[in-house]
């Protein structure tokens, strides 16, 4: 036998994707069978008769005694190797336990990067895919500060809150955990291409579905009750009244999860999810002492100061030259190209950016000011 995930054999391995693979065993049966027979080898090892008083139905039983799979287990163990992932069994000494107190656990999960701690504490960060620069300002200067204690950001890498919660974590030098809707050879959305091998490299990349699933919407939901299941609280910034940051919210709170919500602009539809999680008592927050103080955490970080301070010294060059042309008081675009002496395309994506960096901020008429 080879090791394989750093605990399970190769073995075990491939004979919990036979049973996880075989059409009709989800989650919960899967967990059923395993109580029933004590392992999973003893499972495809039983007759007819025995897996039919296990309370199972008959066309799975007759699925598991003819192995009738969804895939092949062999090819997806060996893709798995293939692509430097690692398979976490639900028995795994990695496996998250607070996961494991969720109802319909995964009993196995795909994972890329660094292994999960053990004792990691967790807040999850999620909200609007369309974030306005408020909502991307918020969620990455919060996850900034709570990486920044050594507090873990679990996320869905989606585009919008998740990727900023993430790009938070891991400008604090901390930890995240992003969680698929996809395949682990799947990274959706596209653009995500370089997050998904910083947190690769940095973080942790787990999902739950095989290799090659495609992003279809049902997937969704059972990403989030993952990002969910492995925090002991859940933040949403920014979301619509029908978000799937709502679902989130919900599984929370099914989980016994504490919920946090920032508020926003009473003018802003990506206000009205959150809104609603406040006046049914989400818990509001304005600063990271509001999520900690749940915990009974005091806010303090080894990081003296927020993202934009943070920002302002890692600035490059050409940055550091636009700010210091830029004040409280309006300046035109046109007097920091003059000023700078700088060619006004990469003057204008270098403005772009650091108003994403939530360093400046445009006002009409295509004036500029330091925040």
């Amino acid at each position: 036998m080879r090791d394989f995930s750093g605990s399970s054999s190769y073995n075990k391995i491939y004979h919990w994707l036979c049973l996880k693979l075989i059409k009709g065993v989800g989650n919960s049966t899967f967990l059923t069978l395993l109580n029933k027979f004590g392992s999973v080898e003893a499972v495809l090892e039983a007759d007819r008769y025995e897996l039919e008083t296990a309370g199972l139905r008959k066309d799975i039983v007759t699925n598991i005694l003819r192995r009738r799979y969804k895939s092949d287990p062999e090819k997806e163990l060996k893709r798995a190797i293939d692509n430097g992932a690692r398979i976490i069994l639900y028995d795994d000494p990695e496996y998250p336990s607070l996961l494991k107190e969720i109802d319909y656990p995964p009993v196995l999960l795909y994972a890329l990067g660094n292994k999960i701690p053990q004792d990691q504490f967790f807040i999850a960060i999620v909200g609007a895919r369309s974030a306005t620069q408020y909502g991307i300002r918020v969620s990455q200067n919060i996850s900034f500060r709570l990486a920044s204690m050594g507090i873990g950001i679990v996320s869905g890498m989606a585009r919008g809150i998740d990727t900023y919660a993430h790009l938070g974590a891991l400008k604090a030098g901390g930890y995240t955990v992003a969680v698929l809707g996809t395949g682990i050879d799947v990274i959706y959305p596209k653009e995500n291409k370089k997050i998904f091998q910083n947190i690769k490299e940095n973080g942790t990349i787990i999902t739950e579905f095989p290799f090659g699933t495609p992003p279809d919407s049902k997937n969704f939901p059972m990403r989030n009750r993952i990002i969910s299941g492995m925090s002991k609280g859940v933040l949403v910034v920014e979301a619509t009244e029908r978000s799937g940051s709502l679902i989130t919210a919900s599984f929370a709170l099914n989980q016994g999860r504490e919920v946090f919500a920032v508020p926003g602009s009473i003018e802003s539809s990506k206000s009205r999810g959150t809104h609603l999680l406040i006046k049914q008592g989400a818990k509001l927050v304005e600063d990271i002492a509001d999520i900690l103080e749940e915990f009974g955490i005091k806010a303090e970080s080894s990081y003296k100061g927020d993202l934009k301070e943070h920002a302002i010294i890692k600035l490059n060059p050409v940055e550091k030259k636009i700010y210091e042309c830029l004040s409280e008081y309006p300046v035109h675009i046109d007097e920091i190209i003059r000023n700078t002496g700088i060619d006004p395309a990469e003057v204008l994506s270098t403005l772009l950016k650091m108003e994403i960096k939530g360093l400046i901020k445009q006002m009409p008429g295509k004036l500029f000011i330091k925040k």
